[in-house]
């Protein structure tokens, strides 16, 4: 992208700002875990900010420190990045619904696990370090270990009906597909990513 997509402009606020706004609607506590270092726009201070304990160990690092942070405070958590800027509170509800009696429940589109999008009991924490310490760093890996719930896109589609939730932003022309789905303009020329 050329630039980190947590510090993107989307419309008046940031990418991670949107996002956290976004699960701010719907839950409490909302924590963001970052990489070691990592630049971070402005976020509310009730949001709490925590880092991966290593650099590089892509999403399963961060349900790590995410799941220890929150396993005092509630029994599942919503697990999502940054740069689904298109993510709708229904959907999260949705899958918080979906995924009692779960391990997980994670949306499989196409016979394809969004692992980022997901919902992860605090139980499963042990099975992510597990994961981790045997350097199993994709998150099929824990799916396969634990009571694992594909949600259908069926089963979203009267919340979420074009699957907007799981519209990641990976290029410049995502980036501004997502804004003009959002109603907004283009960032001027210097702010864009490309």
């Amino acid at each position: 992208m050329g630039r980190p997509k947590a510090m993107l402009p989307f419309g008046p606020e940031t990418m991670l700002a949107r996002v956290v706004r976004i699960l701010r609607e719907v839950a409490d506590p909302v924590v963001v875990v970052a990489a070691p270092g990592q630049e971070l726009p402005e976020l509310p201070p009730e949001v709490a900010v925590l880092r991966d304990r290593r650099p590089n160990r892509g999403p399963l690092e961060g349900l790590a420190v995410g799941l220890a942070a929150m396993s005092q405070r509630t029994d599942r958590v919503f697990f999502t990045a940054c740069d689904l800027p298109l993510l709708l509170g229904e959907f999260v509800c949705r899958m918080a619904t979906l995924s009692v009696g779960h391990d997980v429940a994670v949306p499989c589109i196409d016979r394809f696990d969004e692992p980022l999008a997901a919902v992860y009991h605090v139980d499963v924490l042990p099975h992510v370090e597990s994961l981790l310490a045997a350097d199993r760093l994709r998150p099929k890996a824990l799916f396969d270990r634990v009571g694992t719930r594909r949600v259908t896109a069926d089963e979203l589609s009267d919340v979420d009906p074009h699957l907007q939730s799981l519209r990641n932003i990976n290029t410049p022309d995502d980036y501004r597909a997502a804004l003009a789905s959002a109603g907004f303009e283009p960032p001027p020329s210097g702010d864009d990513p490309v």
